[in-house]
């Protein structure tokens, strides 16, 4: 194994016990713990376990405890705290990168997307709470008269909600996905609790520990279930929220809850999506759109094993270039060397677990069957570790119900052939059931114009990408904070971050009506408030 991935921290030379930040202590579980993987060596190197955690109390500790402490302190405040986090993690940035190469099977590379994602949001975040006063209310919009004159009036503000907000974020982002719900939650002023996906707790463990440790948050605003969350939902009420990223198949439960339904608890939902990249007729083979086109799904593929919810499964491409694009991306990804992450040659770790591994190699097995394999396939390159290689197909059935229903969560894409018409390539990426982000490459205004105008009620994102923006433009599957990350449909219905938009979830808009100088004294816009900010927070 290579020398990096090897050199281990003291956090990483002894088997670690996983432990629980709750009631503001660290507690063992006193159950069966299950056990964490070095993905690359298979070896057991974590076990975590929730057993025997009151959870109510857990609910109670963050509600009477962490939420009054945080509505006592004001926007720009918060966003101190959420500064000074950011510093405390990125000083123990390389210990980070250690841990998630071990137990993420990250390279040096994928754990710096994860973590420096991590860091800029929490800044991201305080940067926009600077200018939002000492209030503790957000506006939304200028007062409307209601009577015969101004005198009486109405305005809508938001404000926080007085209960908690339970976090359960995926395996892929242990770092970024707790803390960008982490940063809009603490912001709005609402007490968190997060349960990590166990196969890479180890990472979020650690993050959580120099969380805690850093003394930076209020008593009761941050804590930290590592296993089962048993019980938990069943305590939340209807100012209480839930925030979940993961598969469709585990919101759809969660969202049926029967106690979140009968309280009428916040749910917002982040699931996977059959994203897709479509290639326009006029980007020609010279151009700069093409070789972004190419560059892009080939980073889409490899970054992080292909475990981002923001990856490319479907590439649709012009009946016509089917075969050169084929040929084009075989080319790219066969440059791709797949190994021990820690070897600074490597480009694509192992898949992040065993129950991973074997479900990538189902998945592209079942794909194989209305599909014919370009590169890779399920035949794993490397033993032992969970390792599969970009696999790249190309649809002989491009309607088969399965490119357009399963994800395969993993380093795998099909090529789907499609007329070269906007208005089809719309239909076809709709097919999904409703995405995260979809990536156009075009030059053509009008063809672009088409495409986005049926694209955009089926996804969150449009990333549209043209000789303009070559060279300038961030990657489709990084989601910004001052964007939206979430999309309709199978992608989950929720929507996160956009700015201050992020807060909302976390708030409640109330309409306020009454004498026009009391609203307006007591409940307007702060005076620092910038157009910028007004945008954000949609009072523009």
């Amino acid at each position: 194994m290579g020398g990096l991935a090897r050199v281990a921290f003291g956090i990483l030379s002894v088997m670690q016990t996983l432990s629980s930040f709750v009631g503001g202590a660290w507690v063992e579980g006193t159950g069966t713990p299950v056990e964490l993987h070095d993905p690359t060596t298979e070896e057991p190197i974590a076990a975590c376990d929730s057993t025997g955690i009151d959870f109510r109390a857990v609910v109670e500790h963050a509600r009477t405890t962490g939420g009054p402490a945080l509505r006592a302190l004001s926007f720009p405040q918060r966003g101190q705290l959420l500064k000074r986090l950011s510093a405390a993690l990125h000083e123990q940035r390389e210990e980070l990168i250690e841990v998630a190469t071990r137990n993420g099977g990250c390279t040096r590379g994928d754990a710096k997307f994860d973590i420096d994602g991590a860091t800029s949001t929490l800044a991201a975040y305080a940067y926009f709470a600077r200018d939002l006063g000492e209030q503790a209310h957000l506006t939304d919009g200028a007062p409307l008269p209601l009577g015969r004159t101004p005198r009486f009036s109405g305005q809508h503000v938001w404000v926080p909600r007085t209960g908690v907000a339970v976090h359960i974020n995926a395996f892929n982002f242990p770092s970024w996905g707790m803390l960008e719900k982490m940063a809009c939650a603490l912001l709005a002023g609402v007490p968190v609790i997060e349960k990590p996906g166990t196969s890479t707790a180890l990472i979020a463990w650690r993050v959580a520990r120099i969380i805690a440790e850093s003394e930076v948050l209020p008593e009761g605003a941050f804590q930290f279930v590592c296993g089962s969350v048993g019980d938990l939902l069943e305590h939340l009420d209807a100012q209480d929220c839930l925030a979940f990223t993961g598969s469709a198949a585990t919101g759809e439960k969660l969202k049926g809850n029967a106690n979140l339904v009968r309280r009428n608890t916040r749910v917002n939902i982040e699931a996977d999506s059959l994203n897709a990249a479509i290639l326009a007729p006029d980007a020609d083979a010279e151009s700069e759109t093409y070789g972004l086109f190419l560059a892009n799904i080939a980073l889409d593929m490899t970054q992080k094993t292909g475990q981002k919810c923001t990856a490319v499964r479907r590439i649709l491409v012009p009946a016509d270039r089917v075969q050169a694009v084929r040929d084009d991306l075989v080319a790219e990804l066969g440059r791709v060397r797949v190994g021990d992450p820690g070897e600074r040659e490597t480009r694509m770790g192992p898949l992040s677990s065993r129950a991973q591994f074997e479900d990538v190699r189902a998945g592209i097995g079942r794909l194989a069957e209305v599909a014919d394999v370009a590169c890779g396939g399920a035949e794993p390159p490397h033993a032992p570790g969970w390792f599969v290689s970009p696999t790249l197909l190309v649809a002989r059935e491009p309607d088969a119900e399965i490119l357009h229903a399963e994800e395969v969560f993993g380093p795998v894409a099909t090529i789907l052939p499609y007329s070269g018409r906007a208005d089809e390539a719309a239909e076809i990426a709709s097919r999904g059931g409703g995405g995260l982000v979809v990536s156009v490459y075009a030059d053509d205004p009008d063809w672009t114009e088409s495409a986005v105008r049926g694209l955009a009620p089926w996804h969150g994102r449009v990333w549209i990408g043209s000789e303009r923006t070559a060279g300038q433009s961030l990657p489709p599957g990084m989601v910004l904070p001052g964007m939206v990350h979430g999309g309709p449909g199978r992608a989950g219905g929720g929507e996160e971050l956009g700015g201050l938009r992020g807060l909302e979830f976390y708030m409640q808009r109330t309409a306020l009506q009454g004498f026009l100088g009391f609203l307006e004294g007591r409940f307007g816009a702060p005076a620092a408030e910038t157009a910028e900010t007004a945008e954000a927070t949609g009072s523009a």
